[in-house]
């Protein structure tokens, strides 16, 4: 019980914290609960697919496989295919994190699942589709290459500070909460 407590201290406090706002302004408190469970019923319709996509992936691409392509050494194969998911991805931001997690357990390097992450937050087709007919096709097309500029930067950069042993602790940490 008491692991259960540690575990969800933070939502356990959301809880609490929300209550004590609803007592002292019902209207408030009515709707932190109306945004909250809007929320839930969100991740409630991107989740489980999501997860039937991956358990799929997980399935069909074995070890070897991931590591050819999109693993160390991939090169420039790797970087594209990492980019063309993250960019061809469908749910919100939070919904790439499984699939990292499930690249990194496959093998894929650090440096393409960042690749991955990026795409997916700012490279989607549909949003790029919708900007260039709300704002234009020249705003489009430089908020994608900034946008993509700013992925391969972070990647990199974020690829060169972290040690070898940090690398390994991450994909070991993976493999440690996938069990």
């Amino acid at each position: 019980m008491i692991n259960l407590i540690k575990r969800y201290k933070f939502s356990i406090l959301l809880i609490m914290l929300t209550f004590i706002i609803y007592l002292a302004d019902s209207a408030k408190g009515a709707m932190i609960l109306s945004i909250t469970g809007s929320n839930i019923k969100e991740m409630i319709s991107v989740i489980p697919p999501i997860f039937i996509l991956l358990g799929l992936l997980d399935v069909w691409v074995d070890r070897s496989t991931m590591i050819r392509l999109t693993g160390k050494g991939s090169g420039f194969k790797g970087i594209l295919i990492s980019f063309l998911l993250g960019s061809a991805a469908a749910g919100p931001l939070y919904a790439s994190f499984p699939v990292a997690a499930l690249m990194i357990r496959k093998g894929s390097s650090l440096f393409n699942v960042l690749i991955l992450v990026g795409a997916w937050s700012t490279t989607k087709i549909p949003l790029l589709t919708f900007e260039a007919a709300s704002m234009g096709i020249n705003f489009m097309a430089i908020r994608l290459v900034l946008s993509i500029m700013g992925i391969f930067m972070i990647a990199a950069i974020t690829d060169k500070i972290l040690t070898n042993d940090q690398k390994s602790e991450i994909v070991e940490l993976n493999s440690k909460t996938n069990e």
